[in-house]
């Protein structure tokens, strides 16, 4: 079973001497001395160090209170998420699931070994409340993975109390300041050990600024490899909008290959794409779920009392707390698969030697805002034509190709945004909120189906359908109110897209 804390903290370099006085610090009315505690961690990652690439920290600690194997993902700057399980002799398999993504068939072996001595320090308000924990650390690191040797030196962290205002850690930074202490270059004590050991932690390489059309198309296509890797912890935790993002992620890159198959061979990239699809497939069960869980919920909490007849609520809740539970096991499974774990191999070989054409190679204006040329005049067929449709099933299906297709050009703008500047921008800004319209009316399309579904279900059980068919006619206006907004949201579209 594990647990997560959610850790506040900075670091500082000693030189000499050990903590100025801090009370009267801020809110800090008394500092109490809580003594010296022995602390033995152990850092794991793999030979080729992919979890300090990714800015990931594994490591099996005694001593202390909290001993046990903690997994640390970066939050923002001093921030970080602190997975926790309980001591064994081997990785826990919920912290192996966390960093799948990144390991894959690799091994995690040990890395760094550091011996701590730390004299902590409460620091507290008016009140006794704990406001923040700062300690002295004598550190002590050995290299074990490669040739590099041991080290030693001193530094001061300042960890923020649960609930505490993180003002306070400004106003002990200044002290500190003005005591000669400095923050530490490094941001955890295993990258610290890391340099000083002879082997510093591996680190893509700065990519240079992109000049070429296919510099372009692969910086973005990279950014859409790191946000699935970086999201499929989330989406295991079962964070809010982890999902959502994954998939996004999968869908913005193959679009792309889509997109700009001037710049990339398709038949290269075709089979990568077909995995990606299968995956946003996949992701998609528990998301759609969980997006009309809460439409449908909403609607609900804003009919009159009157209007609510029968257990619809508990129904409803029922159904999505069991269809959520499936989905989810599912979802797990297919993260964890052969399949899955060789598609983000084979993004990472695509990449690596990635199939360019000879317009890769020009200047990025001309191929990229041809590319946006002809998804536009894709997505004007398609618009155009599900406009003429009677409304029923056949516009509803061709209004939902239109909306894919306009997701299509957001990401192929967004891709080109540093290339182009403000016109990709604007085309981008024009194509989400075309989107978001179509998405509104397919979302309601869902919405009636699910409502009949669940109206049927209720009625063999005896129960009144009364509800779902009040919120099935709400549902109903909410598609027109969409269809007759279209054709003014359309022209504005057009009118941004290149000629």
């Amino acid at each position: 079973m594990t647990d997560v804390k959610r850790e506040i903290e900075r670091k500082y370099e000693v030189a000499d001497g050990g903590l100025p006085e801090l009370a009267g610090t801020g809110a800090v009315a008394d500092v109490v001395d809580q003594g010296v505690v022995e602390l033995d961690a152990t850092y794991y990652d793999t030979a080729d160090e992919r979890l300090g690439a990714a800015s990931l920290t594994l490591r099996r600690r005694t001593g202390g209170s909290d001993a046990g194997w903690h997994l640390k993902f970066p939050v923002a700057p001093g921030v970080r998420d602190e997975i926790r399980a309980p001591l064994s002799d081997t990785v826990p398999g919920e912290i192996a699931a966390l960093v799948r993504s990144r390991v894959r068939g690799a091994e995690l072996v040990p890395v760094v070994r550091l011996r701590s001595a730390r004299d902590v320090r409460h620091l507290l308000d008016a009140d006794g409340v704990l406001l923040a924990e700062a300690s002295v650390d004598t550190v002590t690191a050995e290299r074990l993975n490669r040739a590099g040797g041991t080290a030693r030196w001193t530094e001061i962290e300042v960890e923020l109390a649960d609930g505490a205002d993180p003002a306070l850690l400004d106003a002990v930074e200044e002290r500190l300041g003005e005591a000669g202490v400095r923050p530490s270059k490094a941001s955890s004590k295993v990258a610290e050990a890391l340099r000083r050991t002879g082997g510093s932690r591996a680190r893509p390489a700065r990519a240079a600024e992109p000049v070429t059309a296919g510099d372009h198309v692969l910086a973005y296509l990279r950014e859409q490899r790191e946000a699935i890797l970086a999201r499929d912890p989330g989406v295991r935790r079962d964070l809010p909008d982890s999902v959502h993002q994954m998939r996004v992620a999968t869908r913005r890159m193959r679009s792309a290959f889509r997109s700009f198959g001037s710049v990339l061979d398709r038949d290269a990239t075709a089979p990568v794409a077909a995995e990606l699809k299968w995956l946003a497939r996949e992701l998609g069960v528990d998301r759609d779920q969980e997006v009309l869980a809460d439409r449908l919920t909403s609607a609900l909490d804003a009919l009159p009392p009157g209007q609510v007849t029968g257990p619809v609520r508990e129904r409803l809740a029922s159904w999505a707390t069991a269809r959520h539970g499936s989905t989810r096991g599912h979802l797990l499974g297919v993260l964890d698969s052969a399949r899955c774990l060789a598609l983000l191999d084979s993004l990472d070989t695509l990449l690596a030697d990635p199939p360019l054409r000879k317009k890769a190679a020009r200047e990025p204006r001309e191929v990229l805002t041809r590319a946006l040329r002809k998804e536009g005049a894709k997505l004007t067929r398609l618009v155009t034509a599900a406009l003429d449709l009677p409304p029923g099933e056949d516009r509803d299906h061709a209004l939902h190709e239109a909306r894919k297709r306009a997701k299509r050009a957001r990401y192929a703008a967004e891709a080109a945004v540093p290339a182009l500047g403000g016109s990709a921008r604007a085309l981008a800004r024009t194509a989400k909120k075309l989107t978001s319209l179509l998405g509104e009316h397919q979302d309601s399309v869902l919405a009636r189906r699910t409502l009949r579904e669940l109206a049927a279900v209720a009625h063999a059980a005896g129960e009144s359908a009364f509800t779902y068919g009040v919120l099935y006619e709400r549902e109903e206006q909410a598609g027109r109110r969409t269809e007759a907004e279209l054709p003014g949201r359309w022209r504005k579209a057009r009118r941004v897209f290149p000629a």
